[in-house]
């Protein structure tokens, strides 16, 4: 009866072995695993924040420049000595610089809830309802939107002065009452992840179409219509040959056009023009911050579906 028990034994000690060489294999690979998941780590951030000083860098240069004197500005120096926050104060007492603010957020607001507005209806048409012809006229809108808006700038321009809107706020506003096309696709590819069962509930339990769409699809749809507001927010804010064309005089300059009254015969005064860029930079940035969860939700559900 002993040899049994001596083979036991032996087969004891042998899976042992190999158990503790397992033990020994599993943790050389999660300590490879470790090292491996540090060094992505390292090499990950250290390509993010490389691409961010790339980014940043020209920011940084608004900035210091606008806090500059005109000499220091002018040889291109990259840190002021000494800071001169006078330059802020003397953006407003040179040029009516709120007057200017105060339009070009007027027609930015007035833009972001024309576009909202109205491409709500046409999305839905196109991505709910069925109806011969649905998929040619949605073909057409995106063609739309191969045509450059230099191509139309002119036609457009000469129906607007034959009504009389030129020079006015009008022709910076009324078109966005009349949606857009990437306005439109981008809330149809968000409209067509709602399902059709939800709202063939709804209309078991008397909800019409309309009720059905404010009601339910507005609601859901939030963070892509936060994202088409934005977008067309910022457009707006940043147009310039557009509002130089059908503005005239400077009660009624937008911002971006009027930034360039620091550009006079004697030079550009440099300080001064990048103290004012810095204050119609800084309303763009904080709107992105503050909406930036509901924009990235937005495009990144947008493109689930085709």
């Amino acid at each position: 009866g002993a040899l049994p028990e001596r083979i036991a034994v032996q087969m004891s000690d042998a899976t042992f072995e190999i158990t503790r060489e397992q033990q020994r294999q599993s943790a050389r690979a999660k300590q490879r695993r470790r090292v491996n998941d540090v060094l992505y780590s390292i090499g990950s951030h250290s390509t993010l924040i490389a691409m961010s000083a790339v980014f940043i860098f020209p920011l940084y240069l608004v900035f210091v420049v606008s806090v500059m004197s005109f000499d220091q500005a002018s040889n291109a120096e990259l840190w002021p000595n000494p800071f001169l926050w006078g330059n802020y104060v003397e953006v407003f007492t040179a040029v009516p610089f709120l007057k200017w603010t105060a339009n070009t957020f007027f027609v930015s607001a007035m833009t972001m809830l024309g576009t909202v507005v109205s491409s709500v209806p046409p999305a839905y048409v196109l991505s709910h309802l069925q109806w011969k012809g649905r998929q040619i006229t949605f073909i057409i809108i995106l063609a739309t939107m191969m045509l450059p808006g230099q191509v139309t700038m002119i036609p457009v321009y000469l129906i607007f002065s034959k009504l009389g809107w030129i020079p006015s706020f009008l022709p910076l506003i009324v078109p966005a009452f009349f949606s857009g096309a990437f306005s439109i696709f981008l809330l149809r590819q968000f409209f067509m992840q709602i399902p059709q069962d939800l709202e063939d509930a709804a209309v078991m339990d008397g909800c019409g179409t309309f009720r059905f769409l404010w009601s339910i699809v507005v609601p859901l749809s939030r963070p892509a219509l936060i994202t088409v507001g934005l977008l067309n927010f910022l457009a707006a804010w940043n147009a310039f040959l557009w509002p130089l064309l059908v503005t005239r005089g400077a009660a009624m300059r937008p911002i971006q056009i009027g930034l360039s009254a620091f550009s006079t015969e004697a030079g550009v005064r440099y300080a001064e023009l990048m103290a004012a860029s810095t204050m119609v930079i800084l309303p763009t940035v904080i709107v992105f911050l503050v909406a930036q969860r509901y924009f990235i939700e937005g495009i990144t559900r947008t493109g689930l579906k085709g």
